[in-house]
């Protein structure tokens, strides 16, 4: 993608949605942090609907615990992987309890050392809850980055620097927000959508 083009693509994107949000319902930061967690290789639908069984009964990491390994993974068992996903689940909210005084991390490095949480968790957590300007490169980022010539990269490290040195700084800390969308209900993997795509004219793929 031209240099010239990615300020007019993320203006476009951000008049047709100047206040985006993660699709992950939660009302906390730890809730935040659960969902997260709970969402690799799961949808945010599927989360949501584990995570309104769960955290009307556990929204803190001590009634976390208190609900034991096998009331966890019960209520999450629709979710792909839940039980290696409750295991991470358990053991962060010990280390929340006895490193954090029951709150979550606000640095990169201490939400790494979380079971479960790697680069691009603790990148949500800090862009959603913290405001940090992050970016959290999923699957559908990664696709867009590629695709549009935005943010080419063999890796999700590679498109997440590409993105934080090309991301004009007025639009960092909402980006990853936008190309989630655009990934996610237009730039589709097997069958991008590109004649409903509002940024089309500045990607690099040819109609």
């Amino acid at each position: 993608m031209k240099k010239e083009f990615i300020e007019p693509f993320f203006a476009t994107l951000q008049a047709a949605n100047p206040q985006p949000n993660t699709e992950l319902e939660y009302t906390s930061v730890f809730e935040l942090l659960c969902a997260v967690l709970l969402s690799a290789q799961a949808t945010d639908l599927g989360v949501n609907k584990a995570t309104r069984r769960l955290f009307p009964v556990a929204n803190t990491p001590q009634k976390m615990l208190a609900l034991g390994l096998q009331g966890l993974e019960a209520h999450i068992k629709t979710i792909g992987l839940y039980r290696s996903k409750a295991r991470h689940l358990m053991e962060t909210c010990r280390i929340l309890i006895e490193q954090h005084g029951g709150e979550v991390p606000r640095t990169r490095q201490a939400l790494e050392a979380l079971p479960g949480v790697g680069r691009k968790t603790a990148n949500v957590v800090l862009n959603v809850a913290f405001g940090e300007p992050t970016l959290a490169v999923d699957t559908h980022i990664f696709r867009v980055g590629n695709r549009t010539g935005l943010a080419p990269g063999k890796t999700p490290y590679e498109v997440e620097m590409q993105l934080m040195r090309r991301v004009p700084d007025t639009y960092l800390v909402d980006a990853h927000h936008w190309l989630i969308l655009l990934g996610r209900y237009i730039c589709q993997a097997r069958k991008p959508l590109c004649a409903q795509c509002s940024v089309a004219r500045y990607c690099d793929r040819k109609l």
